[in-house]
């Protein structure tokens, strides 16, 4: 619209997360990746976000002063970064909710302490940007938690897990986490040439870690899931037949008001992206915006 500024263009990408939300329901991933439908932020979500952002800035510090002390002390800070990437969560969550949620947030990182200990290595790197492009034209990009790399430079990439999956999708949380860990496997296979020799998982509100060391057939195999994943994404951008896939994971789902399994109706399909090649990129993974001109 004239006097309205355009939106960024940039090339779409396949993360984890839409990935893993195209194989659960190609609905629910036209709804977030393509329409970008408003989905209120849960405060399972937000707890994460404060821990994960606590952990970022203790990392940042020098080893000998990462004790625990120190961890719960970055709990309020956090807050005020989340929200200044979210600031609607100013009016969305009260200050009784915002307290019991810091309290929370610093549960969990006192219990990180069970589980590493972060004055006795010093990560390579902590929220990663990481972005390649397959051999087919399929493009990766997401955030990696942490990587660490030993000095014999063996890899090992980290991601933290703060919440409880409900018992009936418990099996399907893990799957999916293991995913997103693969995911990042071949990212960084194809971006470093280096393929992790170990992918851990720490579930902070359950106390455990899982390490799990893929061979590299296993990463090869994969990288042709993801591709296919994304050519079957492209599939359905042409035409705009994204479709719901009903399952128990409905009951969790916040667009059932548009969903035809539900009686919804969705949007008007606003067309897939055409991105000029040598398109700026904003950095959100997740993100699929249209080119200026397309509808809205």
């Amino acid at each position: 619209m004239d006097g309205q500024p355009e939106r960024e263009i940039r090339r779409p990408a396949l993360s984890p997360s839409r990935a893993s939300d195209f194989k659960q329901c190609p609905l629910l991933y036209r709804f977030r990746a393509i329409d970008r439908l408003p989905e209120p932020s849960s405060t399972a979500q937000v707890r994460g976000s404060l821990v994960h952002a606590a952990l970022e800035q203790l990392y940042l510090l020098p080893a000998a002063e990462r004790v625990p002390e120190t961890a719960l002390a970055l709990a309020s800070p956090a807050w005020e970064r989340v929200l200044a990437d979210k600031p609607a969560l100013a009016d969305d969550i009260d200050p009784e909710m915002r307290s019991v949620l810091l309290e929370e947030a610093r549960t969990l990182l006192a219990g990180y302490y069970r589980l590493e200990d972060p004055t006795r290595f010093d990560p390579q790197a902590c929220e990663q940007r990481v972005e390649v492009e397959l051999a087919d034209g399929t493009l990766l990009r997401g955030f990696i938690d942490r990587i660490d790399v030993a000095p014999t430079g063996e890899m090992r990439v980290v991601d933290y897990k703060t919440g409880k999956a409900p018992p009936a999708a418990r099996a399907l949380a893990e799957f999916k986490a293991m995913f997103q860990m693969k995911f990042y496997a071949v990212a960084l296979l194809r971006s470093r040439g280096v393929q992790p020799t170990r992918l851990r998982l720490i579930y902070l509100a359950d106390g455990q870690l899982l390490d799990y060391s893929p061979d590299l057939d296993e990463l090869l195999r994969f990288e042709k899931t993801l591709m296919a994943i994304w050519t079957a994404i492209q599939s359905a951008g042409v035409t705009g037949d994204f479709r719901p896939n009903p399952s128990r994971l409905c009951n969790w789902c916040a667009y059932q008001s548009f969903c035809p399994a539900f009686g919804g109706t969705p949007p008007p399909y606003p067309g897939w992206p055409q991105v000029p090649a040598g398109a700026p990129d904003d950095g959100d993974p997740d993100a699929v915006l249209r080119a200026p001109g397309t509808a809205a």
